[in-house]
Parts: C-alpha cells; sequence; structure tokens
C-alpha cells in the first residue's frame, strides 16, 4: 500500500490486534511498512493470528503501567506514534444480558486508554466503532449525520466513547477518526487470518460453516421485512478493505493534527440474508439448509451505509466490494483454520475473535 507519510513512520499499537479485524489491520499497516505493536489479553484473540516478529503484549488496555511501558518500549509518545483500537467486547444479545461488561470493557476501559495516551503525549488514535450507534435509523443509506439512538448497551458503549474522543480532542493535543462499521466478512486474500471464533454468529462465517458440514443448517430470522425477498438487508464489507480504511485514516491524522474525523465504513450496497446464502451456495456448488424462523427484536429491515463521506475524504479505493469474492475469502480461511487446528498450530488460545 502506497504512503504519503514520509520514512521513518511512527510506531503503531494496535490494540485487540490478535482479533479478527484488529489481525487484518495488523496485516495492512505491516504490509504498508509501519511498525507494529500489539496489546491483547487473549480472552477473544489468537496468538496465531499475528505475524511472527510482532511485539505482543499481553495484558489489559485499562492497565496504564502497562501501556507506559508499550510506549517507552515502543519509542511513542511526546507527539509521535498513534494507536488504533480495536480491543472491546462485541456480541449485541450478550450487551443486553450484561450491559455492565460492556461498559466496563468498552467505554470505561477505553477512557483509561485515552487517559494513558493523553499523558504520553500519544497524538492520534482510530477508533473500532460501529453501525449500531444509529439504532434502527429511519433512513437507508445511512449518512453519518443520522440520528444516533442506539437500542443496546453494545451501540450506547461504542457511542459514549465516540463522545470522549470528541471531547478529549477539544481539550488536549490530539485527534482521533472514529469508523462506524457495517458488516465485515471475508479474510486475508493470502490467507493469513481471518474470523477464527467457534459458534460465531455472523452470516457469512456461519454459512460457510454450514456449506463446510460444520452446521446442519442456517437460521433465517425473519422473512416478513419490507424488502425485496422479505429477509433483512445488510451492507457487508470486506474486512481487508476495511483494514486499509484505518490506514489512510491514519495517514490522514498524521497529515491534519488538528483536524478528526467519523466515517461510516461500507460499500453502499445492501444484500439480503438470502441473497447472502444464494452466494455461498454458488461460490460452494451446494445448497445450505435453510431453516426459516420469527424475527430478532430490535433488527432493522435494512442498515446500508451512505459511504460518500469517508470517499470524499480519503484515498479508500476498495479492492473486494463484491459478494463472491467476500464469500471466496472467507471459505478459503475457513479451510485453513482447518488444517491449523489439525496440526495443533494454534497454540490452545481461547476461542474467540474481535468483529465490528
Amino acid at each position: 500500500m502506497t504512503t504519503g507519510i514520509s520514512s521513518p513512520k511512527p510506531p503503531i499499537l494496535v490494540t485487540g490486534g490478535a482479533g479478527y479485524i484488529g489481525s487484518h489491520a495488523v496485516l495492512a499497516l505491516l504490509d504498508g511498512g509501519w511498525p507494529v505493536a500489539v496489546i491483547d489479553n487473549l480472552s477473544t484473540g489468537f496468538r496465531f493470528a499475528l505475524p511472527e516478529g510482532v511485539p505482543l503484549y499481553e495484558g489489559d488496555v485499562a492497565d496504564a503501567e502497562l501501556l507506559a511501558r508499550i510506549f517507552a518500549e515502543q519509542g511513542m509518545g511526546n507527539g509521535t506514534g498513534a494507536i488504533m483500537h480495536f480491543a472491546g467486547s462485541i456480541i449485541v444479545p450478550e450487551s443486553v444480558e450484561d450491559p455492565l461488561k460492556y461498559y466496563d470493557n468498552n467505554t470505561v476501559k477505553s477512557r483509561a486508554l485515552i487517559a494513558a495516551m493523553v499523558a504520553a503525549g500519544v497524538p492520534h488514535v482510530i477508533f473500532s466503532s460501529t453501525a449500531a450507534t444509529y439504532g434502527i435509523p429511519a433512513e437507508s443509506p445511512v449518512r453519518e449525520d443520522t440520528p444516533k439512538a442506539p437500542i443496546n448497551p453494545y451501540g450506547w458503549s461504542k457511542l459514549m466513547t465516540e463522545q470522549m474522543l470528541a471531547d478529549t480532542a477539544a481539550a488536549h493535543a490530539m485527534n482521533y477518526c472514529a469508523l462506524r462499521y457495517f458488516n465485515v466478512a471475508g479474510a486475508d486474500p493470502q490467507a493469513r487470518s481471518g474470523q477464527s471464533t467457534a459458534g460465531a454468529t455472523h452470516l457469512i462465517k456461519v454459512a460457510v460453516e454450514a456449506a463446510l458440514g460444520k452446521r446442519d443448517s442456517v437460521a433465517v430470522f425473519g422473512t416478513d421485512y419490507a424488502t425485496p425477498d422479505g429477509t433483512g438487508v445488510r451492507d457487508y464489507i470486506h474486512v481487508s478493505d476495511l483494514a486499509a480504511a484505518h490506514v489512510l485514516a491514519l495517514e490522514a491524522l498524521i497529515a491534519a493534527p488538528d483536524a478528526s474525523m467519523t466515517m461510516n465504513c461500507g460499500y453502499g450496497r445492501g444484500f439480503s440474508v438470502l441473497e447472502v446464502l444464494d452466494a455461498v451456495d454458488r461460490v460452494t456448488n451446494r445448497r445450505i439448509e435453510r431453516v426459516l424462523g420469527p424475527r430478532r427484536p430490535g433488527d432493522p429491515d435494512a442498515l446500508v451505509s451512505d459511504p460518500a463521506r469517508i470517499k470524499a475524504t480519503l484515498p479508500w479505493q476498495p479492492a473486494h466490494a463484491d459478494l463472491d469474492r467476500i464469500v471466496e475469502h472467507a471459505l478459503a480461511w475457513e479451510r485453513k483454520l482447518d488444517a491449523l487446528r489439525a496440526q495443533g498450530d494454534t497454540h490452545g488460545d481461547t476461542q474467540g475473535d474481535r468483529g465490528g
């Protein structure tokens, strides 16, 4: 990836970098020649997701002493370096059942991380936010100025962190970019990383597992939505295109240290649940059994991004904006993951990953 930043590039700390999206950001940074270190408590991440040579600090993003040591050892602080912040909890139903976990993990610990970077003089942060901040929007596609009305603690925990970043940037010498993800899917085209969760709930991951015989069927929640085929429509973005957007956002923050940004990350094109399953059928040349069921509470009919702002702000040119390609890469990773597990190369880490 080309970059407008002169060498040597400043060091980047990736929180949650052993998880799904974080590990792809690490790859994108390394591909672009950035020095990278990772902090991850491995509660929902994997050592094997990180390339050899990437320093891994096993610990918590709220550990001020550990962060100070990382900043010192990695040469961050006093106006240099940046943080890409992916660490957090992401399961919406769990956030409803255990809201305090989400306000602690996603909001309180983010506050501690922001405080540590301000104290050290780390000037830039890219934050992993979510379309869940919009709740059930009255319009689609969704713009950044669409009213924010989260319907679960997960969305609120992320929106609170966005507000903390805005207030902190107004008071201190730092800037930020909050990227609101839509439905992240796929895997690294070179199969260096991918979604590794056992028991995942992401549709494409679930469908690929079903196509490989790991699940008997795929549940379809709701067939009476106001969409062309009655199933929910979502904007699926390839994880490597999302990672590329993070690197470009990083460059933009460094180039304009007084400017902060909030942008949607999606393609502006939606696919229904049945269209996604049809794509998996095409790619795998087999038919997945669909089990039709009732809606889940709080699911909008359609949630599609308006990507105009990110395309106007960054030189972002998605390379994988094709549903079949997203499925192909997810399938290739699933097969590689099976091989890694068979060989015992997953190092026994806990199962889980970081999504958006």
